[in-house]
């Protein structure tokens, strides 16, 4: 692997837990990157105020303009054009966009999987969810990002988990999660440099 680009890809429902496995990650030198920014750069020239289900369009979008693995490859050229050898690669979304990242070459796709009670609680717990009406747009962005209602091009998280090479599954506490993230780094030899 000298050399080689070690990348390390995040998939999984919001508040899975992917968030807390890129601050494990970047704790063991590996350098963030997240497909999501790419859509929040595109939001930000409309209105830097955007809500989750205009990210979702926005994202859309692009994958309807540039192909559905447009955001995969563009993280894809950034990572192949920077010195870091290691990465964590967050807000993977579509089955192309992990066809794209599988190009680097050493990719591995971690699926983070999480009790939606578990999910719910802690978008409440972040402020998400005030009241019905917010609890029943939580839902709805949920179904939708798993794949539901979407097109081909559009957010297909669902059949993305299923892409996996690995699924760790956070239902308990940070430290648990660790644990398992390290297993399946260790497997791989990518924990440490």
């Amino acid at each position: 692997m000298a050399g080689a680009k070690l990348c390390i890809g995040l998939t999984g429902r919001m508040a899975s837990g992917k968030g807390e496995a890129v601050r494990i990650l970047n704790g063991y030198g590996y350098r963030y990157i997240s497909l999501s920014d790419i859509v929040r750069s595109e939001a930000a020239k409309v209105d830097p105020r955007v809500n989750r289900s205009q990210m979702q369009d926005i994202g859309n979008r692009l994958r309807r303009e540039g192909g559905t693995g447009v955001l995969g490859r563009m993280v894809r050229e950034r990572i192949a054009a920077a010195a870091e050898k290691r990465w964590v690669i967050d807000g993977i979304r579509n089955p192309a966009e992990v066809l794209e990242l599988k190009k680097i070459g050493d990719f591995f796709l971690i699926a983070i999987e999480s009790a939606m009670q578990n999910i719910v609680a802690r978008l409440k717990k972040r402020g998400r969810v005030t009241d019905v009406a917010a609890e029943k747009e939580l839902w709805a962005s949920l179904e939708r990002e798993w794949g539901n209602g979407e097109p081909a091009g559009g957010q297909q998280v669902g059949p993305c988990l299923a892409m996996a090479d690995f699924t760790v599954v956070n239902n308990g506490t940070l430290a648990e999660l660790k644990t398992r993230l390290d297993e399946v780094l260790n497997k791989i030899g990518a924990r440490h440099a």
